[in-house]
């Protein structure tokens, strides 16, 4: 009797891939603890057992799966002790294509860094039982509000087109020093590059790659709201834009530049918020609106 091929599992939205680099290893194991120096070869041996490590079919490997330049590898990243956010996401929408979720502050929107299980991403799938979840867009992890998630694979496409071909309006809210000086509604076009430590950007002479239009809500004496329209979407373009105008925004320790990045502050989060989102739906063809929920104070 022939036996029954091993059943294919598809990975979780949230699996990390990589292709094996060329070497000269024996098997995929040895390939793995190599190329990843911060995971041990006990890890990986734990991993695999669990059926955590798949290969290009969505099949689990064995500790013996051969090596082979190039093979796409899936891996479920895990954090040992993983910091608690002790901060609830809200689900504002649901629909067969759509979700959309207040993310708070200090939440990662995927699994990066020290965080895995703490994401929205993972939170999401538990809670509305769909593995089928991708994120169209990011936001900061230090920033709140709102988040668009596909729900369903066969229409994502169509909503990832939304972003990419920048038909989709994106709002945001900010709280920072007054701008006296200034004149508003204000655009701000500068060229973003990675900068010192690599987890900051800055900006650069040459041809500009970001920009956002500014405008001011309400006028505080210490204070003034900001409406903030990216037009891009470079890494941390709204607060680098708000530091380089001389407004860097309220509870952000890393800009301007400093020398050292203050502890995380949960009492004192980032006073930015995505605030809205407005786009013509490309199944329905009807305008949709979504507003946050959240308040800055």
């Amino acid at each position: 009797m022939n036996k029954p091929a091993t059943p294919a599992f598809v990975p979780d939205s949230d699996a990390s891939t990589v292709h094996l680099p060329a070497g000269h290893w024996v098997s995929v194991l040895d390939a793995l603890s190599d190329h990843f120096a911060t995971v041990s070869r006990t890890q990986w041996l734990d991993r695999i057992a669990r059926g955590r490590v798949l290969d290009g079919e969505g099949v689990p490997i064995s500790v013996q799966t051969p090596y082979r330049a190039g093979m796409r590898i899936h891996y479920h990243r895990e954090v040992a002790e993983e910091l608690p956010i002790p901060f609830t996401e809200t689900v504002l929408h649901v629909d067969e294509h759509l979700v959309v979720v207040d993310k708070p502050h200090f939440l990662p929107v995927t699994p990066a860094g020290g965080f895995v299980e703490q994401t929205l991403l993972r939170r999401l799938i538990r809670r509305l039982d769909n593995p089928q979840l991708v994120p169209l867009h990011r936001i900061d992890r230090l920033t709140a509000g709102l988040v668009l998630f596909s729900a369903n694979p066969a229409s994502r496409g169509a909503y990832q087109a939304l972003f990419r071909e920048r038909r989709i309006d994106k709002r945001y809210e900010a709280l920072a020093p007054p701008l006296a000086q200034l004149t508003f509604p204000l655009l701000r076009r500068s060229r973003i590059v990675a900068g010192e430590p690599f987890f900051r950007m800055c900006e650069v002479d040459g041809e500009p790659n970001s920009e956002t239009r500014i405008e001011v809500l309400d006028r505080g004496a210490e204070l003034w709201r900001y409406a903030l329209h990216p037009v891009t979407g470079k890494k941390h373009q709204l607060r680098v834009h708000m530091a380089a105008l001389g407004a860097p925004i309220m509870g952000d320790s890393c800009y301007p530049q400093l020398a050292v990045a203050a502890p995380e502050d949960f009492a004192h989060p980032l006073q930015l918020l995505a605030r809205g989102l407005t786009f013509v739906d490309p199944l329905s063809r009807m305008p949709r609106n979504f507003e946050s929920r959240l308040v800055l104070r």
